[in-house]
């Protein structure tokens, strides 16, 4: 078994070598080294699901059945063309010149075959420089990452995102919810087939592990479930549109100051989610109580409002969306 604490150090210190050896800054490479992992992470995932689709296909008899897309998502997987395939990089022709031009290639492909994330994923790999890049790659592709399968690779993924998570988080209360948390969450609300909402999403962990619940009791959440998030904080939608798409996932994402969800129901779904799950920054105080009470969802009545027609305290704010976003049989769970 990996020693996934010196794991996660060693693959640290080695994106840790852009910020002194690039011309980048660490906010300008921040999104191309997450854009790696991601890379990475979702070749581990392809890997997994194509061996067991060709074990699957090799036992059918009659005619042979072509593999799609669909086959890859369905065993919670992205679909990676051949030219996106991590070991097709690691494996060109030692001194390549245009690595990054292929890198940037790589990304383009996977966001033609997924259009959720296009204009998502980070296409400036040129700016690294051919040495670094290569170097990076071959780090990153550490074998102690496929030892124990894909739970190694999510907690090193969790992990970079976690390290780059302060330098550009615009506010305090953005912060990623440990695993743990998210799975009681699941157990809780038991996502089967619906609508779910996560008005708080962050980097989208809500919506991966309520996936990884109807996979594990049976289900196909891609044919059974439908994901809406709002995320004020447009770097991590990205995140979490990579987050879903490395995990066979689409969902509708809105970011930015239209995703502010005291002025905002982005996606009309005042009283149509079966669940709503998320943690939203608390404690939230300056929340304009004019513009808030204009976008309604406030069955449960209203907070004080002090002298400067503020809502000193967003968090009575939160059980009151919580539970005017649900229909009747809805159910929702939230952390503070």
């Amino acid at each position: 078994m990996a020693d996934i604490r010196k794991l996660e150090k060693e693959l640290w210190e080695a994106a840790d070598n852009l910020r002194a050896n690039s011309k980048l800054t660490s906010q300008q490479y921040c999104m191309p080294v997450l854009g790696l992992i991601f890379l990475r992470y979702a070749w581990g995932r392809f890997k997994a699901a194509d061996k067991a689709i060709h074990e699957e296909r090799a036992k059918a008899t009659g005619r042979p059945i072509p593999i799609e897309p669909a086959d890859y998502t369905k065993r919670g997987a992205m679909y990676l063309p051949e030219k996106a395939r991590y070991d097709y990089l690691l494996n060109l022709p030692k001194g390549e010149k245009n690595l990054g031009k292929r890198v940037d290639e790589a990304m383009a492909s996977i966001e033609a075959e997924n259009k959720q994330l296009a204009g998502v994923l980070p296409n400036n790999y040129t700016e690294l420089g051919d040495d670094l890049l290569a170097e990076t790659l071959r780090i990153f592709n550490n074998p102690a990452l496929d030892e124990d399968g894909d739970d190694i690779i999510g907690r090193i993924y969790e992990y970079f995102l976690g390290k780059f998570a302060p330098a550009v988080a615009s506010d305090d209360g953005v912060f990623f919810t440990p695993k743990s948390l998210v799975r009681m969450i699941m157990n809780v609300i038991e996502p089967e087939r619906g609508v779910m909402l996560d008005p708080a999403c962050g980097s989208g962990g809500m919506f991966v592990s309520a996936s990884d619940y109807v996979r594990d009791h049976g289900g196909n959440p891609a044919e059974s479930m439908t994901y809406y998030g709002q995320e004020k904080v447009e770097y991590n939608a990205k995140l979490c549109l990579m987050n879903m798409a490395v995990h066979g996932m689409n969902g509708k994402i809105v970011s930015g100051d239209a995703a502010n969800t005291f002025y905002h129901d982005a996606h009309s779904l005042d009283g149509k989610c079966d669940y709503v799950a998320a943690n939203p920054p608390f404690n939230v105080d300056k929340v304009k109580a004019d513009d808030a009470q204009s976008a309604g969802r406030m069955p449960l009545g209203l907070s004080s409002i002090n002298k400067k027609g503020e809502f000193s305290n967003g968090n009575y704010l939160w059980i009151n969306y919580f539970y005017s976003y649900l229909n009747p049989t809805g159910r929702s769970a939230r952390s503070w």
